[in-house]
């Protein structure tokens, strides 16, 4: 017979039998053939010689005293360091209720007594061949799902920085048109109080030179309650001042969430950052129909100026308070307590700042964490989010920031997100 050698070079080979003459008579024939063959007598001895030097394939009897072959095989397949040892059974029973239950254990072939050395040869190379194929299948599985991933994370970036730069071009440029405008209204209020001021002031003297006047000047008064006006004009000119103010503070967070100009890294006040972001999700806190206002919980700690990329961040936040608000509306009806988000800051014994936002919503399932951070993986429904948004925070944090980000959480209890990054971030 021609044998393959070259390929099979000196492949190990494990003989378990009690019978030292079958022992004697595989050894010599496998050994012919170019294999390194090891002995064992019994089980036990079997699964110690696995544990030592793992083999290529078993060759292992069924009939054994104390331990027979089954056994063996089940310990085998149930151990992750021999478990995809190909196990070949050899007995001198040439029953079929012997051959299905060698499978059921695990075994991958069998061989009946009295043995044909071209036949235990054949059977041996066939496995070993097959084991190759199978560990350049998962080589090859391996490398597949790396380019998957590698892809999956190149399309991720892409989308990130398509969003970052559409974004803040969006939130600039909304910014610069809100702000022309209000400024023009903020700047001209005050000339126009003083104006209204000055118009009443006219009245006033009026009414004091003209103490009685005509009965159409009396009949308008009383119609436009001119009184009223009078006491209420200046109430209106203050909720005016106000209202801009807001509009203004407004664009300046606008301004400061999208620092579009600021590509850079630089120190920054996380905890503005984090008021930039709450201002811009306002709209989200407030009450609703179904559900009490959110309250926001800020517990923040005492911070130094932090080195990122602060519109990158500011994105995390975005990412994460927003997440917060839908784990929390996803529970309205379902809970008694006061919807709340918390937000604790701190500087952690690493030299390293902790951000972490938890909210009492829903919660997630233990068995979808480890997922929470693939792209394109979301726990919300068709059409409430592209699964992008944590895997993105996730390369914000990790990757660009040499940072870390966690979720603990549990069902019914709400989650808490917290961000690690450093306070100085190293030279690239």
């Amino acid at each position: 017979m021609h044998f393959n050698q070259t390929n099979l070079h000196k492949k190990n080979i494990l003989v378990v039998d009690d019978t030292p003459d079958n022992l004697r008579l595989l050894s010599a024939m496998l050994t012919a053939q170019g294999f390194e063959v090891r002995k064992a007598l019994n089980g036990k001895m079997a699964l110690t010689a696995c544990q030592m030097v793992l083999p290529d394939v078993i060759l292992l009897d069924i009939n054994m005293p104390e331990m027979n072959g089954y056994q063996v095989c089940q310990q085998l397949k149930a151990d992750d360091k021999t478990c995809e040892v190909p196990v070949i059974f050899i007995s001198a029973l040439d029953d079929v209720v012997d051959k299905v239950k060698a499978f059921d254990v695990g075994g991958v072939d069998y061989i009946a007594k009295p043995f044909h050395g071209a036949e235990v040869v054949l059977r041996i190379e066939n496995q070993i061949n097959l084991r190759l194929l199978q560990v350049k299948l998962q080589e090859k599985n391996f490398l597949l799902q790396q380019a998957l991933d590698n892809l999956k994370a190149a399309q991720v970036k892409q989308i990130q920085n398509e969003k970052m730069v559409a974004l803040g071009q969006l939130v600039a440029g909304l910014a610069h048109e809100i702000n022309n405008p209000i400024s023009f209204i903020y700047g001209n209020l005050k000339y126009a109080g003083e104006y209204v001021q000055e118009l009443v002031n006219m009245i006033e003297v009026y009414q004091q030179e003209y103490p009685k006047p005509t009965p159409k000047i009396q009949q308008i008064a009383k119609n436009i309650d001119l009184n009223f006006i009078i006491k209420d004009l200046q109430k209106l000119i203050g909720a005016m001042y106000r209202g801009s103010d807001r509009i203004r503070e407004i664009v300046l967070a606008l301004q400061h969430f999208s620092r579009h100009d600021e590509a850079e890294m630089k120190p920054v006040n996380i905890h503005e950052d984090i008021e930039n972001t709450l201002v811009m999700l306002q709209h989200r806190l407030r009450e609703t129909a179904d559900r009490p206002a959110i309250v926001v919980v800020k517990d923040y700690g005492n911070l130094p100026l932090v080195s990122c990329y602060a519109s990158e961040l500011n994105q995390v936040f975005m990412h994460l308070l927003n997440n917060a608000i839908d784990a929390i509306e996803e529970r309205v009806g379902n809970q008694s307590s006061t919807p709340q988000i918390r937000i604790h800051t701190e500087v952690t014994d690493l030299n390293m700042v902790k951000i972490a936002i938890a909210d009492n919503g829903t919660g997630i399932k233990e068995s979808l964490r480890s997922r929470l951070f693939d792209p394109f993986f979301t726990t919300k429904p068709v059409g409430k989010g592209s699964g992008l948004g944590l895997s993105i925070s996730y390369q914000i944090i990790v990757q660009k920031h040499r940072g870390n980000i966690t979720c603990t959480s549990s069902v019914g209890q709400g989650a808490e997100f917290a961000i690690e990054i450093p306070i100085e971030q190293p030279e690239p």
